[in-house]
């Protein structure tokens, strides 16, 4: 297997366009290929298998849509209050809607993983690990709430975003900053 990490990470990223664009189905080595502009087999020589591929997908989507580094570096750079949650998550929606490729891609690989159990097995992981990340850093910034809050507002935010890249038009009577702020208000203790 070939090592070059700024290859690999092209060639997962042209496996998550392609994966947000033609579906688990469409994911081939040939096209990760063409979409990343590299020589045919050039994807064969950097993962061994499909699932390899798909498992590192999972992780690189998770880096693409996670928060800037310098706002995970330093939880405490603002003073934590409900305002503060509300900018966050609608922070985190904006980066979602403006890039919907990753998401996309993991909508698709969620539902792949449904049919592999390996792949379930990483991305359980992988999402795990970004749900104690964000649990970890709310605490630590001092924020109101806790783990059980966090998740509700995880959950509630997942399904705003399914709705907004699949089906806009179901909720196109409301906004991000309506829904966000009613979600902060219910779930968040006064």
């Amino acid at each position: 297997m070939r090592q070059n990490p700024e290859r690999r990470t092209a060639l997962t990223d042209a496996a998550i366009t392609v994966l947000a664009r033609e579906g688990a189905r469409g994911l081939t080595y040939r096209a990760v290929d063409v979409e990343a502009d590299v020589p045919p087999g050039t994807t064969s020589n950097y993962f061994r298998n499909r699932d390899q591929l798909l498992g590192e997908v999972g992780v690189r989507v998770h880096e693409r849509l996670s928060a800037p580094a310098d706002v995970m570096a330093n939880p405490q750079a603002e003073t934590p209050s409900h305002d503060r949650v509300g900018v966050l998550l609608g922070e985190l929606m904006g980066r979602l809607t403006a890039h919907r490729e990753p998401y996309l891609a993991l909508l698709e690989l969620r539902l792949e993983a449904t049919r592999r159990p390996d792949l379930a097995a990483e991305l359980t992981k992988t999402i795990r690990e970004g749900i104690d990340l964000s649990v970890d850093w709310h605490v630590a910034a001092g924020m109101p709430g806790g783990r059980a809050e966090v998740l509700l507002m995880y959950l509630a935010l997942t399904g705003l975003t399914v709705e907004r890249l699949t089906l806009p038009e179901v909720l196109a009577d409301v906004t991000d900053e309506d829904v966000i702020r009613t979600i902060v208000d219910r779930v968040l203790p006064s």
